[in-house]
């Protein structure tokens, strides 16, 4: 006689754990892991590291993952090493060997060529991505052998700074935009001092206003007496958003999706002159998050399901 499979019954988690991504991982395969021993219900990640890279990759539990959105359109912060004079086919040490040159630069050369690629630039998305043309991943067609167009998108390189250079391999510290390829920009910065390049490795350090100064490892969090105790709270998604504190009072009707008008409700504490998104409070418990409007209207975005609990 078959028994029933017993299914596992997880735990309703919220917050946030900044994990110290491992080289050979994919992203999705990391939140498994960590939701396993965490035993969540829900949880998501914040956008994609490539299986070779390492570093920051936040994960986003329960609650925290209505705002995961936040950190996907956030700026990031990488280190990345360029190895010139070497183009593989997937631009980074995954792939395989399809050219290799010479490589004769100076470190004067070599910053005159980064010089071009700071500031808004376009760069078309290679094809070992996953973006998805009729419903299916470029990936899968490069693996097909299959190069299809790709439009140039718009980014932005905030800052991309000379690090270190020892023959052939080139340290870079960038900061862009959401959608910027680092991938890409190695590869075409080795093709702008003519001898071609991959990236060997990716770090990443910064996902908007969070950093790798609180992150753990997979092992550190197995290995933990009380690993939830890891986890950062909601609201460390939203810091670069001001507060709104709101009385009881307020704070019902706010998470009844109601609109305020805090202009004439002298007990709210509103950011001064600002409008915008912020997060919104009640006795310092995050409620979540909203757009002031003109003349202190607060009209609710996103609500924190058990801020009524």
């Amino acid at each position: 006689m078959n028994q029933a499979k017993v299914k596992r019954v997880r735990d309703i988690v919220d917050g946030v754990l900044l994990l110290d991504k491992p080289v050979g991982l994919s992203s999705n395969d990391a939140l498994i892991k960590a939701k396993r021993v965490l035993n969540a219900k829900k949880a998501g990640h914040t956008g994609t590291l490539d299986p070779f890279a390492t570093g920051l990759l936040p994960l986003c539990f329960g609650e925290a993952t209505k705002f995961s959105q936040d950190l996907l359109e956030a700026d990031k912060t990488y280190l990345t090493t360029v190895h010139l004079g070497q183009r593989t086919d997937t631009g980074d040490t995954e792939g395989q060997v399809i050219e290799t040159r010479d490589v004769d630069v100076t470190p004067e050369q070599i910053e005159a060529v980064l010089a071009r690629f700071r500031g808004p630039i376009k760069q078309v998305p290679p094809m070992y991505s996953a973006l998805k043309r009729d419903g299916k991943p470029l990936y899968e067609y490069a693996r097909e052998g299959i190069t299809l167009e790709r439009e140039a998108r718009d980014v932005t390189i905030h800052q991309l700074e000379f690090v270190s250079y020892e023959a052939p391999f080139l340290k870079l510290s960038v900061t862009c935009s959401k959608g910027t390829y680092i991938r890409v920009l190695g590869e075409d910065i080795g093709a702008a001092l003519g001898c071609g390049a991959h990236l060997n490795a990716l770090r990443r350090i910064q996902v908007g206003d969070l950093v790798m100064q609180d992150v753990v490892t997979l092992e550190q969090l197995a290995a933990h007496a009380e690993p939830l105790s890891l986890l950062s709270p909601v609201d460390a998604l939203l810091s670069s958003f001001p507060p709104v504190q709101l009385t009881a009072e307020l704070a019902k009707r706010f998470l009844q999706g109601q609109r305020l008008p805090l202009g004439k409700e002298p007990e709210a504490v509103v950011p001064a002159d600002h409008i915008g998104r912020v997060r919104v409070y009640h006795a310092d418990k995050l409620l979540g998050t909203a757009q002031l409007q003109k003349f202190a209207i607060l009209a609710p975005e996103r609500l924190i399901a058990t801020a009524t609990n």
